[in-house]
C-alpha cells in the first residue's frame, strides 16, 4: 500500500481494501535517502494499525541496495541504507522488512553470497536496537542477481552471524520466472519439499502472491494480477490450500487501478482459492 501523505494514510488504503495484513515503503524505493519519519506519524501509524487489526506489519527495502556489489563504494552505501531502514521500521512498529539479495554484477556467485553475509552483519551492527526482522526475497534471476536458487537463500543465512534475526519471504512471480512449477501438483510438492531442505519451512515469514506476465524460466520480474497471468488459479489454489504456509502472511503486489478495484478482486480470488 503506497504510503504517500503519510503512513497512516497506508492502513486506510488497506482498510478500504479489506485486508488484514499489510506492507509499505518507509522511504521512496528509487532513492537512498529518505525523510525523517516524525515521531507522531510512527505513533499514528502504529495506532491506526492495531485499531484495524493489521497484523504483521512488513516494510519492503528501497530498490538501490545492493548488498552483493564488488564496488567498496556501493556495497557500504548498500550496508548504511540497510541499516537506516531496518532503524526506521523498528520506529514504526514494523515487525518484517523485505530486501532483494543483489547482484555480484559478474564476480561470481561466491563472491556474492559471502558479500551478502557480511554486509547484512555489518547492518545489525549498526542497527543493533532493531526488533526488525530482515527477510531475504526470492528473486527471478535476471542479470547476474542472486536468490532466484533457495540454495542462494539457505547460503547466506548460513553464513551470516545475525542467522536469528533472518528469515525468507517467497515471491511467486520471481519462483515462477526462475523456473520452479508452481501450478502442477508434482511441481508444487517439489517446490515445497525443496523449502523445506535448504532454508525450512519455519522460515518463510511472508509470501508475496503475484501471477507473471511472463513465461516460466523467463527470469523476467513482471507481475501480473491474480489468475490472470501465466500462473493463473491452479497455482494460487496450491499456495493458499498448502498447510506448511497456512499461517502465512501473503502480499499482493500486483498492479493497481485509481478506484483500488483490483486489490478487492485480487484479495477476493485468493479467498475463494482458499476456500
Amino acid at each position: 500500500m503506497s504510503a504517500a501523505g503519510g503512513l497512516p494514510r497506508a492502513v486506510e488504503r488497506a482498510v478500504a481494501a479489506g485486508c488484514r495484513t499489510i506492507q509499505v515503503f518507509t522511504k521512496n524505493a528509487g532513492q537512498w535517502k529518505g525523510r525523517p519519519l516524525p515521531r507522531q506519524e510512527t505513533l499514528d501509524f502504529r495506532r491506526a494499525a492495531r485499531a484495524a487489526g493489521l497484523a504483521p506489519l512488513s516494510a519492503h527495502a528501497a530498490y538501490l541496495i545492493n548488498l552483493a556489489s564488488p564496488d567498496p563504494a556501493l556495497w557500504a552505501r548498500s550496508i548504511d541504507a540497510l541499516s537506516d531502514e531496518l532503524a526506521r521500521c523498528h520506529q514504526a512498529g514494523i515487525e518484517f522488512l523485505v530486501i532483494h539479495p543483489g547482484s555480484h554484477c559478474g564476480e561470481g556467485e561466491e563472491a556474492g553470497l559471502d558479500r551478502v553475509a557480511r554486509g547484512i552483519d555489518a547492518a545489525f551492527q549498526r542497527a543493533a536496537k532493531t526488533r526488525t526482522r530482515l527477510l531475504l526475497e526470492s528473486t527471478a534471476g535476471q542479470g547476474a542477481c542472486l536468490g532466484h536458487q533457495l540454495g542462494h537463500l539457505a547460503e547466506m543465512i548460513r553464513r551470516s552471524d545475525a542467522k536469528r534475526r533472518l528469515a525468507i519471504c517467497l515471491d511467486t512471480c520471481h519462483l515462477h520466472a526462475a523456473g520452479y512449477d508452481l501450478v502442477s501438483r508434482d511441481g508444487w510438492r517439489r517446490l515445497v519439499d525443496e523449502v523445506e531442505e535448504t532454508v525450512g519451512l519455519g522460515r518463510v515469514a511472508l509470501i508475496h502472491a503475484n501471477d507473471s506476465k511472463r513465461q516460466r524460466g523467463s527470469r523476467v520480474d513482471r507481475h501480473e494480477r491474480i489468475g490472470l497471468g501465466q500462473l493463473g488459479e491452479a497455482a494460487f489454489r496450491n499456495l493458499m490450500t498448502e498447510p506448511a504456509f497456512a499461517g502465512v502472511p501473503k502480499i499482493l503486489e500486483t498492479p493497481k487501478d485509481a478506484a483500488g478495484e483490483w486489490d478487492r478482486e485480487g484479495l477476493a480470488v485468493l479467498r475463494r482459492l482458499a476456500g
